[in-house]
């Protein structure tokens, strides 16, 4: 198969898991950027030309038809919309969501309203559409504080953190208008949910569900330099049974598109009373974090998305593969690391537990006496 924007983390981890599949699989991977494409984990590489480049889709054809291959993939946050655009040329090798989908799960405001409409959870949200409606905003969402600022768009809380009163959230948007261009209509602000982070990946065949598996978020990557508390990439998350999740992003899923195709990736979080609501849905790409729905469970989500793709039957009987207490932990520089929770204590020890006298001496050694 194909990978675009081979060498970033959710390619290199994609090819992890795709990897422990029970069937062999060769991967080349494609980017327009050779220093990113020097970290790929794929078996073979091309350099091609940029997403915008009118020979960008039959780059991509000649390499799969030049290598035999039997898949594209898109593995980053623009890559279904930028397949999306060219699947004329690609079809045959290409397993989307339709591009209605696409487009309306890119803008998180269209989404959202969209789910409130039809009765899913999701939080109380508006767009910003100029720096004095923000007020307003504030006083219709006067029982929740404080409130959440984001990009309508992008991936990784792209513009996000909370703001406690208008004057931060203006200032907070005039920033990214006058430093990023990103125009005041971009932004949305939404009630804040204080509760439990979820995420939840799912994989459906012509409407018809087909997996979906859980995680919870519990640390994250990166808050410490950041103005948000959290982040959508966790550092540490464990997978969970949380049927309420599972039933939320069925709902919405199915509303999106009655014969709906490929996989979903969906993150929700905990509202005051605890119910769980979606902010968002990531249609059409596997989540960085697919090694905790991949290597856990009975099922790798991975390896069944290509057999579905090529249009094997999987054997599946419950759709809702839930193997509780696996945990993952992720850092900048290196793999995911996944471990059970009966696997904490292995091979650590505590030198100051059961030292008895010999404690004494420890301690005097390390003063140099």
């Amino acid at each position: 198969m194909l990978f675009t924007n081979a060498g970033h983390a959710p390619s290199n981890n994609l090819a992890r898991s795709l990897r422990r599949g029970a069937e062999p699989v060769f991967i080349v991977g494609c980017n327009d950027d050779q220093f990113t494409l020097k970290k790929s984990d794929a078996d073979r590489h091309y350099l091609v030309p940029p997403v915008d480049h009118p020979e960008w889709s039959q780059a991509l054809r000649w390499i799969v038809e030049t290598e035999r291959l039997d898949l594209i993939v898109p593995t980053v946050d623009s890559d279904p919309d930028s397949l999306s655009r060219v699947r004329k040329h690609l079809s045959e090798y290409l397993f989307l969501p339709r591009a209605s989908v696409l487009e309306i799960c890119r803008d998180k405001y269209r989404l959202i309203a969209l789910l409130r409409a039809n009765g899913v959870d999701a939080p109380a949200s508006y767009q910003v559409k100029d720096l004095r409606h923000i007020t307003r905003i504030f006083q219709e969402l006067r029982g929740s504080r404080p409130l959440w600022c984001r990009v309508r768009d992008g991936a990784g809380a792209l513009g996000a953190l909370p703001v406690r009163t208008p004057e931060q959230a203006r200032s907070w948007i005039r920033y990214w208008k006058e430093m990023r261009g990103v125009p005041v209509s971009a932004f949305m602000l939404s009630e804040y949910l204080p509760g439990r982070d979820f995420g939840c990946q799912s994989l459906w065949k012509d409407g018809e569900l087909v997996l979906i598996k859980t995680y919870e978020r519990l640390s994250y990557l990166g808050t410490g330099s950041q103005p948000a508390e959290v982040s959508s990439v966790a550092a540490l998350a464990k997978t969970v049974f949380e049927p309420k999740v599972v039933d939320t992003c069925i709902r919405a899923i199915r509303l999106l598109d009655a014969k709906v195709s490929g996989v979903f990736s969906v993150d929700l979080k905990e509202n005051a009373r605890g119910v769980p609501c979606i902010t968002e849905i990531n249609a059409g790409r596997f989540s960085s974090a697919t090694n905790i729905f991949d290597l856990v469970g009975k099922h790798n989500m991975a390896a069944s998305f290509v057999r579905l793709a090529q249009g094997v039957p999987v054997d599946i009987e419950d759709s809702y593969d839930a193997a509780p207490d696996w945990y993952m932990l992720r850092g900048i520089d290196g793999p995911p690391c996944i471990f059970h929770a009966s696997e904490f204590s292995d091979n650590i020890k505590k030198p100051w537990q059961g030292a008895g006298p010999r404690r004494g001496r420890l301690q005097a050694t390390a003063r140099g006496n």
